[in-house]
């Protein structure tokens, strides 16, 4: 078990979420260290998401690298995610503090249940624009309201700006979510460290295609539906896909969307201190959306 967190853990990433906790807690004025312990409980609540999504997905790369389950296979793979979830528990009644843990039960059970609907619709092309916002809101977007809030539950003077803090997560998450869903069709596969069109290959349907749908006929839908069934492209390429999508401006609309997103995070954080924490957080969403990976 050792062996296999340690790779998983030490693959990577943007570390965002710890990120956002640790700057916030700067910003109210914490001296203590109860956010170095909650950043990394977030980013374990993290990476055992990301160790069940690869099993639920059959993914055989991550960051650049075989995935836990490929290497170790499902069985063992399956019992890391629940040692990492249930380790960052422990780490968190160390100190007891009931409604943070509370906090962090909810957003986990939104990420399961985010799971839950996006496995209904898989390799299905009837996904709305709302569903999919639904369902990016539960999965993503929750684990960074609840990042982004945590603070707030050391001290009770910082309980005033907890419902402008979770927006301003919850903003940020929906955003990072929807970057991600462009860049799965924009970007490399040496940036992203996996396959491009990873999501359809998976039988998963996007927000760039959801756009996408009302400037199909019939048999560019059927296509996209074969996609979606198969995870193969038989009766056309990734690049005649992605000539399609930036045709038809899909790309551009839900660019848009995250900027919109990016838009609603900055101006929940109007009435927090000011300083250069502040100013780290205003900046988080651009760079959430300027980044290639």
């Amino acid at each position: 078990m050792r062996e296999a967190g340690s790779y998983v853990l030490e693959a990577g990433g943007k570390r965002l979420r710890p990120a956002i906790l640790l700057v916030v807690s700067r910003l109210l004025g914490y001296r203590g260290d109860h956010d170095v312990r909650y950043g990394a409980i977030v980013e374990m609540i993290h990476t055992a998401t990301l160790v069940h999504d690869d099993i639920i997905d059959s993914a055989a790369v991550r960051r650049g690298r075989v995935t836990a389950n490929h290497r170790w296979g499902n069985q063992l793979t399956v019992l890391l995610g629940d040692w990492l979830y249930i380790r960052a528990i422990e780490l968190a009644l160390e100190v007891a503090e009931v409604p943070a843990m509370q906090a962090l039960s909810h957003a986990t059970s939104q990420m399961t249940e985010g799971e839950i609907l996006g496995l209904d619709f898989q390799g299905q092309i009837r996904v709305t624009r709302e569903q999919y916002l639904e369902i990016t809101r539960r999965k993503t977007a929750e684990l960074f309201s609840v990042a982004s809030s945590l603070p707030t539950y050391f001290s009770p003077e910082y309980e005033r700006y907890r419902p402008a803090l979770e927006e301003y997560g919850r903003n940020i998450g929906m955003c990072f979510q929807i970057v991600d869903d462009i860049l799965d069709i924009t970007g490399s596969q040496k940036s992203l460290g996996k396959p491009v069109f990873s999501d359809l290959r998976e039988g998963k349907l996007t927000l760039p295609f959801i756009a996408l749908l009302p400037h199909l006929d019939a048999s560019e839908r059927k296509t996209l539906e074969e996609i979606l069934a198969t995870g193969q492209f038989r009766e056309t390429s990734p690049d005649q896909l992605r000539d399609l999508l930036q045709r038809h401006r899909a790309v551009e609309e839900s660019r848009e969307a995250a900027n919109e997103f990016a838009r609603l995070a900055v101006a929940a954080l109007d009435d927090l201190p000011k300083g250069p924490e502040l100013d780290a957080l205003t900046a988080a969403p651009r760079f959430v959306i300027d980044r290639d990976y």
